[in-house]
């Protein structure tokens, strides 16, 4: 680390400071500190991997402490964070900073996008290529390209989700061309990383499950005119099977009028415990009996069939949601009142 201490900001000289007084300390102060106080922290402190004598003598002298001569310290900044970090106390709130640490860390391609409103990127990137658009929201996180893609013109919405699921990896050169021409629009410059994986039917799933208003729902119509395969594939991996253990009541038996006893038999094949008990509590205790000993009778028969029928049923639990009959509880759409 070549900074010296008058040309380190507070943040810095908090990192060095907290670095040097050692992980068990350093997780005390921060459980006084914000969230935010905490992420610009430990982002600093992932950068350090050497902290000079000097350095070290003229930040705890600043805070009136003495330290015996040393060589300096070598360290791992990213496990002294991480490690920091899970010594902050509260599991959700470890979960949460770990989070934004490992995102903020080793995910920096065009991060000022991070920081503006969604509007503001909408109307930035709807005058680009779609493909353009696809690789600057598979930067960001979920939430936030959900709500820029909700900003975009309609008719480019399910183009640009569509190319988000069929990108694997981009290079550098691609990034630094995007940022060049960022760069000229609103006099952004940030940096590029190796070549990773940034898109993916994974990462459309993600956005799409943080989006409001049915909007997901109407991307998938659209898109399924362009690659139906493609759209099978992100529902399964939007809604499955196993999720119907977390519908409600009311919900799950909508669900079930509309499957037959032989089709649900047979999808419970390999369903969990806990997803049985659901469904039986959930209908009559004939009909849950009946399909107790059904279970039981029922010989081998190929994981093929078992799944293709829990999809279909999905699609089902799907269906009825398009039509606003219940909610499955994925997404983040408002609630049935």
């Amino acid at each position: 680390m070549a900074q010296q201490k008058d040309k380190m900001d507070g943040i810095h000289r908090a990192a060095v400071l907290l670095m040097c007084l050692g992980e068990d300390t350093a997780a005390k102060v921060m459980r006084e500190m914000t969230d935010e106080e905490i992420f610009r922290i430990t982002r600093a402190m992932a950068e350090i991997d050497h902290i000079p004598e000097k350095m070290k003598l003229t930040v705890l002298s600043d805070f009136e402490l003495s330290s015996e001569a040393q060589a300096g310290l070598v360290i791992k900044g990213q496990d002294f964070a991480k490690k920091t970090i899970a010594g902050t106390g509260d599991e959700e709130r470890v979960k949460s900073l770990m989070k934004q640490f490992i995102t903020g860390t080793e995910t920096r391609p065009l991060e000022t996008i991070a920081k503006m409103q969604p509007g503001m990127v909408a109307g930035l990137l709807e005058r680009e290529h779609p493909q353009t658009v696809a690789l600057v929201l598979s930067t960001q996180t979920p939430d936030h390209s959900s709500a820029i893609i909700s900003h975009l013109p309609e008719e480019m919405q399910a183009d640009v989700i569509y190319r988000i699921a069929t990108i694997d990896s981009v290079s550098p050169g691609v990034i630094d061309r995007i940022e060049d021409a960022l760069h000229r629009e609103i006099g952004v410059v940030v940096g590029a990383q190796d070549q990773r994986q940034i898109g993916g039917i994974p990462k459309v799933v993600e956005i799409l499950d943080n989006m409001e208003n049915n909007l997901d729902a109407d991307i998938l119509d659209n898109l399924e005119e362009v690659d139906p395969d493609m759209v099978e594939e992100i529902r399964k991996q939007m809604f499955t099977f196993d999720d119907l253990a977390a519908v409600d009541g009311r919900s799950l038996q909508m669900i079930l009028r509309e499957v037959n006893n032989d089709s649900l038999t047979l999808a419970l094949k390999t369903a969990s415990d806990e997803l049985k008990e659901k469904i039986f509590s959930n209908m009559s205790a004939r009909a849950a009996d009946m399909i107790r000993d059904d279970l039981e009778a029922l010989g081998p028969v190929r994981l093929s069939e078992v799944e293709a029928m829990q999809q279909t049923i999905v699609k089902i639990a799907m269906k009825l949601e398009e039509e606003g009959k219940l909610v499955l509880g994925k997404g983040g759409g408002d609630e049935l009142v």
